[in-house]
């Protein structure tokens, strides 16, 4: 990744100056990729002065950080706690969501953002990779806020990360964030349908000490995922395994093609420590818990 910045430094600029929903948005460039401490840091402190709701104000902006790169030894802490074969010579699936990290937390941490970022709970992806990304290329990483939507427990915020090569996108993503409080009875985005559970492929424990090690070399560090003390401020018994690893981790045993379209459903925090139980069948995957409890499920495509 391209040599961290304070997001306080002088290292965006904007080149639009219209925020109107109704025109282009600003797009600012950033020489580095903003220094994800201070965010956090800005983030706890704002949250308690938050207000969610489906219909509030979000930010119009959109990130951009051109030559981006991986580091490799940052990719190679990743492939190993994510279960991916080490010294491949393209990024895994879900690395690029790595590299956009930084941005989406400016975006999120901010005044602007309508959203509190302590508890923001990682509800679903979809990502399309449309070609291999070679691990030494460099990326033009985009970011920007799509909109806000109601759920039946909180609001929901869905968050756009593009990666460009070659002036073409290569891989995209798009996520959506919950955050958690009183709504009216039956408001909001109702739950997937239940399955059958897949064939069981394989069984993994997850250890107390996933959460940290997972955040260390993704950045993430939202409390929930990190000690049992700070999950319980948030309602959580316990730490929860990130959303983004028992992704990868599902994919690792899975397998995608150059090509590939994913969707995924976090349906359920995973607790740790714990065990899952990891089934796939016909482009489909899951992860369940010894209950039969759905925590995850995806689906593999061809793009």
């Amino acid at each position: 990744m391209t040599t961290p910045a304070s997001p306080s430094s002088p290292s965006s600029s904007p080149s639009s100056s219209s925020s109107s929903p109704s025109s282009s948005p600003v797009v600012t460039t950033l020489t580095r990729a903003p220094a994800l401490p201070p965010l956090l840091a800005r983030g706890a402190l704002l949250s308690p002065l938050k207000r969610p709701r489906p219909d509030a104000a979000f930010p119009r902006a959109r990130l951009l950080l051109p030559g981006a790169r991986a580091d490799l030894a940052r990719l190679a802490a990743y492939e190993r706690v994510c279960g991916f074969p080490a010294g491949e010579s393209g990024l895994p699936v879900t690395y690029p969501h790595l590299l956009g990290f930084p941005l989406a937390m400016r975006l999120m941490s901010g005044r602007d953002f309508p959203l509190p970022l302590l508890g923001l709970v990682h509800t679903s992806i979809t990502v399309t990779r449309r070609a291999a990304m070679p691990a030494g290329e460099a990326y033009d990483i985009g970011v920007h806020v799509a909109g806000l939507a109601p759920h039946r427990r909180g609001t929901e915020a869905t968050v756009v990360t593009e990666a460009r090569a070659g002036g073409a996108v290569v891989w995209e993503s798009a996520s959506t964030y919950l955050a958690r409080h009183r709504t009216a009875p039956g408001g909001g985005r109702r739950p997937e349908a239940e399955h059958p559970p897949l064939p069981a492929r394989a069984e993994w424990r997850l250890a107390a000490d996933l959460g940290r090690r997972y955040g260390a070399v993704s950045g993430d560090r939202n409390p929930i995922h990190l000690h049992p003390l700070t999950a319980r401020l948030f309602g959580f018994p316990r730490a929860l395994a990130h959303g983004m690893w028992t992704l990868a981790r599902c994919l690792a045993a899975h397998g995608t093609p150059e090509a590939v379209s994913v969707r995924a459903v976090f349906r359920a925090p995973v607790l740790l420590p714990g065990t899952v139980t990891y089934g796939a069948r016909d482009g489909r995957f899951e992860l369940r818990g010894p209950d039969g409890r759905p925590h995850l499920t995806g689906t593999v495509d061809p793009a």
